[in-house]
């Protein structure tokens, strides 16, 4: 590599040699209690960890995982009392524990009564020392039940405000912000943002545990305008818009009188194993094997700032006994780009594309924003009983105009109509220690899908998982997030073997390997039936909660085309092959301080063309003082790739309910600061410094978001208000 890594690695080397000796391995149970800043850090460290797992496969660095951190976060602040009678969708949906070790817990309650304390978990066969830790600061044990029977006004006496006002920017001046004369723009009108470079954010909630939630949310992107633009509309005689660009609210209640689930306003559906019908994240391939399973939430209210994936309307859900109905309905502008409007015979809107960035900060964004209307109705009819779950999802999708997407030969059959019917079934049942589990689905043209797995704890320490799944190439749904290898099921076959290892109460063994093939071409790919895989590997030790280390393999094959041809017309199909080598270290010095270092190479190799590689090397601080107002977050990170194909991705650590888990490329340093400080209970602030330095490039970004140099800088302030 062209800069010196030997001094940063010695200093690793050393710091978590000292984290060892400050923290040695006690031979003894587990200590679960905690002081409050160390369950502070560790909350976020496990939110963290949950994330990066969701994360660690996905190449897109902008997801909003918003929502994901409300859930996680709530349930810390309102942990999950066992002692309650229903206890299991809450467990699920912590993301940590497995259904076995759910099933563990509940039989442990149903043989022995009501738990007495918390230091009763450690008699549960399938709870390590490692999952109690994860757990510990999300459960606990007492005979206060949270009642159901409060009157409105009870709850909105007894509930909590939250208030967040955030402001950020990139320092440097972008392409976007230049000034230019108004013949050039009039010549190029989409040379230049409407707006000033300001991101502004603004999230209201109300929440009663979790009965009763409502708010809304207001964001307006990086050169959007918010006071409209007087020339512009002089110029191009065009309205430009005032105020925020994206307004989300809405109203929810769960469990309160014989209202098991009602919404309205702006929500998500999450249904079955995401083959039909699942808006928003869901957890992909990681190192938990046993988390491929997904745990449908149904009803969730959406309080996030993606503005495209998500639903707007009204939706309830019904229980009688054992059986459940669910049923939703949606009506919202998306944004296209319409090629054709009045011209068609019936006077429809013709679409040759969606947009889905959610940025309209040009004439040319405007005019594809909300651009056609999209209404969806559809629901579940369920039954569950103490073994087994049977589901049937159906939604019906309409769009006000006709979708004339100009597909190409690989994706011909994608969905290109405006209107779609997916039907669809699913299955989980549970007998001693296995689980089988699955969904089938079918859209209006036919085309069929469906996965089938099967978990099994064969021992306290020993667990399986095998996902089958088969998606046709002409399955359409627009709102289906199943395990792919692609953004969508479509167009794959694949058999996912998965294993986790407990080898004592220190260390623990992860593994997969995952096989699959693409019946008909992709993008890229010119060629049928194309294979891939997808093996990962890791080793975790955790001697102590004050002790992490893990290290992990994982190597992908997929299809590509060849850089060379045959012929003018023939194409030859070849692989790119990937590797990355991770080592990862975390360590508590002291109560008040952590530290994470980690070792990152990358490999990417497109057969036929010279290999490239890259390395990633980082040091992140964390620093709490135990009773202080004040704390912080840095880290200090170098890196050097050869292109953007050998980029690797790392989660960073930003201010209450902001997400990015940016690509690492290039040759530079990355450097942030994320400090906080608590004025009072109920008023914090947030302030971060970033900066990219680059030692290869002249340029950083493109198109609006150009700069011209080799260094970026970011500032973004938060306030959250707490009543």
């Amino acid at each position: 590599m062209r800069f010196n890594l030997k001094y940063y690695i010695l200093a690793l080397l050393i710091s978590s040699t000292f984290a060892r000796a400050q923290n040695p391995i006690p031979n003894q149970k587990i200590n679960l209690t905690s002081s409050s800043s160390y369950k502070e850090m560790k909350k976020q460290y496990i939110i963290e960890q949950t994330i990066e797992n969701i994360a660690e496969n996905n190449e897109d660095e902008n997801i909003d995982y918003t929502t994901l951190f409300d859930q996680l976060n709530f349930y810390y602040e309102h942990p999950i009392n066992l002692n309650q009678k229903e206890i299991k969708f809450d467990l699920e949906q912590l993301m940590i524990l497995d259904q076995f070790q759910i099933k563990s817990l509940i039989n442990h309650k149903e043989v022995f009564g009501k738990f007495l304390n918390i230091y009763e978990l450690q008699a549960i066969d399938d709870f390590s020392s490692n999952v109690i830790r994860k757990i510990l600061p999300f459960v606990t044990i007492n005979e206060n039940f949270n009642s159901t029977h409060l009157s409105f006004s009870e709850m909105i006496k007894k509930g909590k405000n939250d208030m967040f006002l955030r402001y950020s920017r990139v320092i440097n001046p972008t392409s976007g912000q230049i000034e230019i004369d108004d013949s050039s723009w009039l010549n190029s009108p989409n040379s230049k943002s409407l707006g000033s470079a300001d991101n502004l954010y603004m999230r209201y909630r109300f929440k009663y545990q979790k009965h009763l939630s409502f708010g809304i949310t207001t964001e307006k992107d990086a050169g959007e305008t918010v006071l409209g633009n007087q020339l512009a509309e002089n110029l191009f005689e065009t309205r430009t818009p005032k105020g925020f660009d994206f307004y989300s609210a809405h109203f929810y209640l769960k469990e309160v009188g014989k209202i098991d689930v009602f919404t309205i306003g702006d929500y998500h559906i999450q249904l079955g194993q995401g083959l039909t019908f699942w808006s928003g994240l869901a957890m992909g391939k990681s190192s938990n094997i046993m988390s491929l399973k997904r745990s449908a939430i149904g009803i969730k209210p959406y309080s996030s700032i993606d503005e495209n994936q998500f639903l707007r309307g009204s939706a309830f859900t019904i229980k009688m006994k054992q059986f459940k109905l669910l049923a939703f309905g949606s009506k919202k502008k998306l944004d296209a780009n319409i090629v054709e409007d009045s011209s068609a015979q019936d006077g429809s809107l013709v679409v040759s594309s969606f947009q889905a960035s959610g940025i309209h900060s040009t004439l040319g964004e405007l005019k594809d924003k909300d651009a056609i209307e999209e209404s969806i109705v559809g629901g579940e009819f369920s039954y569950e009983n103490k073994f087994m779950t049977l589901g049937f999802i159906s939604a019906y999708t309409k769009y006000n105009g006709s979708v004339e997407r100009q597909l190409s030969t690989y994706n011909q059959y994608e969905f290109n109509q405006n209107t779609n019917l997916v039907n669809g079934f699913h299955y989980s049942i549970v007998k001693r220690n296995f689980n089988l589990y699955g969904e089938t689905s079918r859209s209006n043209n036919g085309g069929i899908a469906h996965l089938h797995g099967l978990m099994a704890s064969l021992h306290p320490r020993l667990g399986i998982s095998i996902l089958y799944r088969k998606y046709g190439r002409d399955y359409q749904s627009t709102f289906s997030n199943a395990i792919s290898e692609g953004s969508r099921p479509i167009n794959e076959e694949g058999l996912f073997t998965g294993l986790n290892f407990k080898i004592n109460n220190y260390w623990e063994i992860s593994s997969y390997f995952d096989q699959f093939q693409f019946p008909w071409m992709k993008y890229q790919v010119n060629q049928p039936g194309t294979i891939g895989i997808d093996g990962f590997f890791q080793i975790l030790y955790h001697p102590s909660k004050k002790l992490n280390i893990y290290a992990r393999i994982r190597h992908r094959e997929k299809p590509y085309n060849s850089h060379e041809k045959f012929s003018r017309d023939i194409t030859n199909v070849s692989k790119i092959d990937q590797w990355n080598f991770r080592l990862n270290i975390n360590a508590s010095i002291t109560e008040s301080i952590r530290i994470r270092n980690r070792i990152e190479l990358s490999s990417y190799n497109r057969i036929g063309l010279t290999k490239e590689n890259g390395i990633l090397v980082l040091q992140d601080v964390t620093y709490k003082p135990k009773e202080s107002k004040f704390s912080f977050t840095a880290r200090f990170a170098l890196f050097d790739t050869d292109s953007y194909n050998s980029r690797i991705y790392s989660y960073e650590n930003d201010v209450l309910y902001y997400f990015r888990i940016p690509a690492y490329y290039s040759q530079g340093a990355r450097t942030y600061i994320t400090t906080r400080y608590q004025f009072k209970k109920g008023i914090d602030l947030w302030i971060r410094w970033g900066n990219w330095m680059y030692t290869n490039r002249n340029t950083i970004g493109s198109g609006l978001n150009e700069i011209n140099g080799s260094s970026k800088t970011d500032i973004r302030a938060q306030l959250r208000f707490q009543f």
